[in-house]
């Protein structure tokens, strides 16, 4: 994004800025690639949380096995088009190091999170458009099973479950100072990003990436750490976000916390497999995983705020750590 053309960010500011211009799209792709099949009763897979807890590392893992259709940077900006931006979009591109500097690579066949734009609708659209969104995106890909990685889809499990019944949902939990510092310095390391160049603050606007940078957005009310610029302020808001999933969230045998920690376990991983009901292993690569934990951490920090979340994170290992 920090490196499109005048001509991609005309696009990318022209069509995604204006929701008459989406739902105009979405019209046309409905009349012409729509099938009308029947995908409600089909095992999807919904990854929500916070990010920087391995998010993007699973949904590339699953993508890998070939069972999932999922939204790709080729069908940017015309996320509404999926079968339309397909055909516009043939031409590849190297891999490269996305902007978070993480060491995750990625092309224009790559999997994303972009259905975000499609919920930032109100919810009478929402519930009657899904299906046939979800449709659309898996025709393009000839797919049955729909892989999606949203940060907020936490808060519409119930929602998406009444559509889609028998979808799973994924939630990662990472231990919380390491994950806390990693929110830290994305959120210093995109702020700088957006202040050299204001397109980057548009772009993640626009698909609502607000997790960090110039326009962050908190996920929970600040009660003592308001600074963004702390590695408290993130702490806080880890305890309050997974403190909401504890209390409020049905976690179930079709709503899965999986411990960022053991994604390096194999067979954590293949009993994860196994719950999710993929069949297609051979693409599958079990050593896949890094722990980014294994980093020192040189910070000062509020070890009571640190307490508290190391407790909340020991209770989230001792009642969801198995499958």
């Amino acid at each position: 994004m920090e490196n499109y053309s005048f001509l991609q960010k005309f696009l990318h500011d022209f069509v995604l800025s204006k929701k008459i211009i989406n739902k105009s799209l979405f019209e046309i792709e409905k009349i012409l690639f729509l099938k009308n099949q029947n995908i409600r009763n089909e095992p999807h897979i919904f990854i929500s949380g916070m990010p920087r807890s391995g998010t993007t590392s699973l949904l590339n893992f699953i993508y890998f096995s070939n069972e999932f259709g999922s939204l790709k940077y080729k069908n940017l900006p015309f996320v509404f088009s999926p079968n339309f931006s397909k055909l516009l979009n043939k031409k590849n591109i190297a891999k490269k190091e996305r902007a978070h500097k993480d060491g995750i690579l990625y092309d224009i066949n790559s999997p994303e999170a972009f259905d975000e734009i499609f919920f930032s609708y109100n919810s009478e659209f929402i519930k009657n458009e899904l299906l046939n969104y979800i449709q659309l995106i898996l025709i393009s890909e000839k797919k049955k099973r729909y892989l999606s990685k949203n940060n907020s889809n936490y808060e519409r499990i119930n929602l998406i479950r009444s559509l889609l019944p028998n979808s799973f949902f994924l939630i990662p939990i990472r231990e919380p100072l390491h994950h806390s510092y990693s929110l830290y310095k994305q959120h210093l390391l995109f702020s700088e990003l957006q202040s050299q160049n204001d397109f980057v603050r548009r772009y993640m606007n626009y698909l609502g990436h607000n997790e960090f940078g110039l326009n962050h957005r908190s996920w929970n009310k600040p009660i003592k750490f308001k600074n963004f610029n702390t590695v408290d302020y993130w702490l806080e808001q880890w305890f309050l976000f997974y403190k909401n999933i504890y209390d409020n969230i049905n976690l179930s045998e079709s709503c899965l916390i999986v411990v960022y920690e053991e994604l390096t376990n194999t067979n954590y991983i293949k009993k994860l497999i196994e719950t999710l009901n993929i069949n297609r292993l051979d693409n599958l690569n079990f050593n896949y995983f890094r722990n980014s934990n294994k980093k020192m951490i040189d910070i000062n920090y509020d070890e009571n705020n640190y307490q508290k979340a190391v407790i909340l994170y020991d209770k989230f290992k001792e009642k969801f750590h198995n499958f």
